[in-house]
């Protein structure tokens, strides 16, 4: 019997029919949907395990693979089509049209090398599809400005302010590019050079080097950068597989030692993992500039990924290394893909329209060629894409990719070492700091602080010398010829030049303070007997001509020479001047001790001595016993109190306080007086009194006096100019020649004045006494000594600098203390001494303060005095004349004041009976000294008007003795004797 069949299990197949149909009918229906858009890529996949286009072609392919297998619901997919480019530019132009014309590709990728997409950008133009690179990064590509190229790389352009931060923080003044000599290489030196002028980086030589060249060219190229240009600094821009030869014969010629520094571009900083052993080995202390690829997980699996399949799919190739340009191969085929799918979305068709465009070239298959309906679309999409990628954040501007981080790396060893970084708003830094590089007001760093330790070439961790070894020449004088400045000696045993004295001890102190090392040796600019081959200008001229890299000594800065060649900032005083002899004026005679006073000093002395003992005798004689007695007695005292004080050997006392005062001032000034004619005439009896014995040119000229000169200087032109006669000029070799024709004169063949530099002349001076010769002028203006380099050469601004820090510094004084003798001499144009005779002009105040002093003590005592007796000279009496009133007053004058202190005591002692006795014989005294003194009067007893005491009273008459006895009467009774 036959079994029937489960109706469930027939259900189920029922069921999983259906399912199967729907799901096979639905991916068909994708698939129906899907859109094939063709790209093609123009690629090197054929010249080397490390070719950029055989990385950047399995990049691409695992961009894809990933991009699509993330993004399955996309409705479009690229098909890429490879051409091999075998780095032919006129290849990969044939293989270009032949996408565009054949397979009316949306998009190519590639081109390789800068010259290959020189051709297909101009195609891209006329197709208007967009050209993609991810390995030509030469900046001349964006001079093309086609809207359709995209530079999916880092521009060339970005790290030349990154490699001159790290020229300014070391302090280089000269670099040497060597360059690839195509377009490449010529794209990045238009830019460089023009950052490097900005920041005062000289760069003295262009080496550019064929693709093709030999290894014999090379060295030849190599050893005429060493021989011939000062600088030891390159920049080193050219393909891994030139670069590589470079510095292996570098190597080899001795440029990879110590002193010599190499910087090369990322165009093989970003490939260094690639080289061999023996390249790291030559490259060794080299600095790389590289763009910076932040590390994270996601590149860490796709470097496993991209290992395991290139090896899978190319089994011969396993000693490739990857590189930047996958990561940017991978970041533009995302971009690619994701550009495509927005212009796809609502659109089915991606082919070309006809036009009657056709090609400029005019080569076989360059026929007419349509214009992609879409190119205009994707384009404009693949601008406006951006997202995370291997390589950081993805953002295209104006068709370039923004990168604006760099790395520096040094190579050691085998191996590299990461020294820092550079972005644009922090300059230099060791570590990225991610809120600087976002902050505006970040601080722009050109510092070699902010880079880790550095290892030069030559296995050296101290900056190198990046000057090749100078030759100096330094001129050969005679042993004799100011060796304080220089002195030039030449050691046969050894063969070298050795150089002492002021200018070379400045030059020393100079180079220690540069921010390198500046290594020099000196030759001696001499003939086989040691004697100097030529004058200073022959010298300059040897320079010039480059047998010299500088000259050090006391090289004059002038006009002429500076058209020929650079100095530096002057280290001495500058100038020509004149030097003459010296004359002593002091006059020793017996009247010398009269000349510290002019005349009119001298009368007011006196004069003042005079008015000062009448003073006091105004003011003491009534009251002082010591200023009485007769009138020779009184004049004597007077006058002796005076001058005494001069010694201060006056012993009369003084009892009136307006005495005193006056005394005081008086005294004041005679100090003042005394002192100054006392350092007046120490000062002319000691020291000396000099004075040019010429102080006029034509003098020399009129007189036809000799005149001396330095040999072998420019400072006989100048005299010749001055209008002095061959005959006239004498030329000396050595400052004790020079003194030597001084002490003859014009009269024995000497000279009788000189010209030379003002820095000679000090030494001169300091040699020699300044009693005996003196500067004077005229005195010509010169650049005074500097040190020589050829014309533009960078260090002339350095060691410039370095001597305004010795200058300004106590180093100068220094060397100049262990070199001169410091001339105390006083600079003078025509005299050396100063008048020391001491005029009125100097003391006329001293002498209206003692006068002033003098009237206000006279005031206060004449004032009281002629007010107590106004009844004398106020008389209107006519009997009694003016005359006779004076008179009275002068003899009242001459009396004793006993209401003094000094006169109370002898005055209480007194009897009344001596008064009365007294005042009888003090009225005939007063009788008989007016009779005898004072003339008759003229009036008449008779006359109307008699003078009464206090009183005019006419119509009386009194005999003249009436009247002398009232007047005494009333003296007699105002106790006045």
């Amino acid at each position: 019997m036959k079994k029937k069949g489960n109706p469930i299990s027939f259900v189920y197949f029922v069921i999983c029919m259906v399912t199967c149909w729907c799901l096979n009918d639905g991916i068909l229906a994708q698939r129906n949907e899907t859109v094939v858009v063709k790209v093609g890529a123009v690629l090197d996949i054929s010249n080397g395990p490390n070719a950029a286009g055989i990385i950047g072609l399995s990049c691409i392919n695992m961009a894809l693979s990933d991009f699509y297998h993330s993004h399955s619901h996309y409705k479009t997919r690229i098909q890429i089509i490879v051409k091999d480019s075998h780095k032919d530019v006129v290849t990969a132009a044939t293989h270009a049209l032949d996408l565009i014309k054949n397979e009316e590709v949306q998009a190519i990728i590639g081109p390789t090398t800068t010259m290959e997409a020189n051709f297909m950008i101009q195609l891209g133009d006329k197709a208007q599809i967009p050209i993609v690179t991810f390995s030509a990064t030469s900046p001349s590509l964006a001079s093309f400005q086609s809207p359709y190229f995209f530079q999916i790389s880092q521009n060339d352009s970005a790290q030349v302010k990154a490699i001159t931060s790290i020229i300014q923080a070391f302090g280089w003044k000269q670099v040497v590019p060597i360059y690839i000599d195509n377009s490449f290489g010529e794209g990045l030196i238009h830019y460089l050079a023009n950052v490097l002028q900005e920041a005062n980086i000289q760069v003295p030589y262009l080496s550019a080097i064929s693709l093709s060249a030999n290894d014999h060219v090379i060295t030849r190229e190599l050893q005429k950068i060493m021989t011939t240009i000062p600088t030891r600094v390159y920049i080193v821009h050219m393909s891994p597989n030139l670069g590589t030869k470079l510095f292996t014969l570098a190597k080899k010629i001795g440029m990879m030692g110590e002193g010599y520094v190499w910087i090369v571009t990322d165009s093989m900083a970003n490939l260094f993992n690639s080289l061999n052993f023996n390249v790291w080995e030559s490259m060794e202390g080299v600095i790389g500039v590289r763009t910076y690829i932040p590390r994270t997980k996601k590149l860490d699996d796709f470097r496993v990924r991209w290992k395991r399949k290139f090896i899978s799919d190319n089994p011969t190739l396993f000693n490739t290394k990857f590189n930047i340009f996958g990561i940017w191969a991978y970041d533009a085929t995302i971009a690619l893909a994701m550009a495509i799918e927005k212009v796809g979305i609502g659109n089915t068709k991606f082919g070309y329209n006809e036009s009657n465009t056709s090609s400029n070239y005019y080569m076989p298959n360059f026929e007419k060629f349509g214009i992609a309906q879409n190119g205009e679309k994707l384009s404009e999409a693949l601008s406006n894409t951006s997202f995370n990628g291997l390589s950081g954040d993805f953002n295209v501007v104006d068709g370039k990719l923004q990168a604006s981080i760099f790395e520096i790396i040094n190579v050691i060893g085998n191996g590299e070492k990461r020294v820092g970084f550079w972005t644009p708003n922090k300059g230099l830094a060791r570590n990225l700091d991610m809120k600087g590089l976002i902050s505006k007001n970040s601080i722009y760093s050109s510092s070699k602080n902010d880079l880790r330790s550095i290892i030069w070439p030559g296995d050296m961790y101290s900056i190198p010398p990046i000057w090749k070894k100078l030759k100096i020449g330094v001129p050969a004088r005679h042993a004799d010829n100011y060796p304080e400045f220089l002195r030039v000696t030449y050691d046969h045993n050894t063969n070298k030049t050795q150089a002492t004295g002021f200018c070379i001890d400045v030059f020393k102190a100079a180079v220690d303070i540069l921010p390198y090392n500046l290594q020099y040796e000196f030759f001696q600019f001499a003939k086989a007997d040691g004697e100097m081959a030529g004058t200073y200008n022959e010298l300059i001229t040897q320079l010039y001509d480059g047998k010299y890299d500088a000259v050090v000594g006391d090289v004059t800065i002038i006009a002429n020479r500076s058209n020929y060649v650079d100095f530096t900032m002057p280290y001495t005083e500058s100038g020509v001047t004149m030097v003459v002899s010296m004359k002593d004026n002091r006059k020793k005679n017996a009247w010398t001790f009269l000349k510290p006073l002019t005349w009119d000093l001298w009368v007011a002395s006196v004069g003042s001595f005079v008015l000062f003992g009448f003073v006091v005798w105004n003011l003491e004689h009534k009251i002082n016993d010591d200023f009485r007695g007769p009138p020779s007695y009184q004049i004597g005292t007077s006058l002796w109190f005076s001058f005494s004080t001069m010694v201060y050997a006056h012993r009369e006392k003084v009892v009136s306080n307006l005495t005193r005062f006056v005394t005081v001032v008086w005294v004041f000034v005679v100090l003042i007086l005394v002192q100054s004619y006392t350092a007046s005439l120490t000062s002319m009896l000691t020291v000396e009194q000099l004075s040019p014995t010429i102080t006029d040119v034509n003098q020399l000229i009129r007189n036809k006096m000799n005149v001396g000169y330095p040999i072998g200087s420019y400072v006989y032109g100048i005299v010749k100019n001055l209008g002095f006669s061959d005959s006239q000029l004498i030329a000396y070799q050595s400052p004790k020649e020079f003194h030597d024709l001084f002490i003859k004169g014009s009269v024995n063949g000497g000279i009788d004045a000189a010209f030379d530099e003002v820095a000679y002349v000090k030494h001169f001076l300091g040699t020699y006494s300044c009693s005996k010769y003196v500067m004077v002028e005229p005195r010509f203006k010169t650049g005074g000594f500097g040190y020589v380099f050829p014309k533009g050469s960078p260090l002339v601004a350095d060691i410039s600098r370095a001597i305004l820090n010795v200058t300004e510094g106590g180093k100068m004084k220094t060397i100049e203390n262990q070199w001169f003798i410091e001339p105390t001499c006083p600079d003078s144009n025509t005299k050396v001494s100063s008048n020391n005779n001491l005029g009125l002009e100097s003391f006329w105040g001293l002498f209206l303060i003692a006068g002033i002093a003098s009237i206000i003590a006279l005031l206060f005592f004449w004032v009281p005095f002629l007010y107590e007796h106004k009844h004398i000279w106020l008389q209107n009496n006519l009997s009694t004349s003016l005359w006779r009133r004076i008179c009275i007053l002068v003899k009242i004058f001459d009396q004793r004041d006993l209401h003094c202190y000094t006169f109370k005591k002898s005055e209480n002692k007194s009897e009344n009976s001596n008064s009365s006795a007294h005042h009888d014989d003090d009225l005939g005294a007063v009788e008989a000294s007016l009779d005898t003194q004072c003339p008759p009067s003229p009036f008449s007893q008779t006359e109307s008007n008699i003078l009464v005491y206090g009183e005019f009273s006419p119509n009386t008459e009194m005999d003249v003795v009436q009247i002398i006895n009232q007047e005494v009467d009333h003296v007699n009774n105002s106790e006045i004797i």
